[in-house]
């Protein structure tokens, strides 16, 4: 199956975002929310979620849909790369309003921002795994192995021009659910 690493990523990006509404919640609630718990929260979806996960999805599974006679200037993929492109600066809100409610503790921006990354991410990851990825599994049958290891190689490549490993991703999501599970 050549969507299987991106499944496997969705799978990251689900837990962060059940982290990111049980956030929400609490701040909505007038809890405090530490920056312990905010620094990850952006690692996450500037690092893992847009260079990482997108940059295998534009690096290698767009240009294998392509070449199998799946058009890019419109259609499931244009779709896509229009979410990634709203994504990323949905995530770039969120920085600001981190930092704003980090200096002044105002979280109506924080939880406004929060809010639309929760619900445009949710609903782009049902788009890509209940169409995108049905297409691509069934058009990229025959080329699954080169595919796995194009996205293997991106992956490598772009989480080491981070510094990171997909394990250092793993145990930072592991963290942020149970940090914000302890907020009172």
């Amino acid at each position: 199956m050549s969507t299987q690493s991106l499944r496997k990523d969705h799978k990251l990006i689900e837990k962060v975002l059940q982290a990111l509404d049980a956030t929400i919640k609490l701040l909505k609630d007038g809890k405090q929310i530490p920056e312990e718990i905010l620094s990850p929260t952006l690692d996450f979806t500037q690092n893992f979620t847009d260079v990482c996960h997108h940059g295998k999805e534009e690096e290698a599974l767009f240009p294998a849909l392509e070449k199998a006679g799946m058009p890019t200037t419109m259609g499931p993929i244009h779709m896509m790369l229009l979410d990634h492109k709203r994504t990323k600066e949905i995530a770039e809100h969120i920085s600001l309003a981190s930092k704003k409610y980090l200096e002044i503790g105002d979280s109506a921006y924080l939880i406004e921002t929060l809010e639309l990354y929760v619900q445009h991410v949710t609903e782009h990851l049902w788009k890509e795994n209940n169409r995108l990825f049905m297409m691509a599994d069934a058009r990229l049958n025959d080329a699954t192995n080169e595919i796995d290891k194009n996205m293997d190689d991106i992956e490598a490549k772009k989480l080491s021009e981070l510094g990171k490993t997909r394990s250092h991703y793993e145990s930072l999501v592991d963290e942020l659910e149970k940090n914000v599970s302890e907020i009172n």
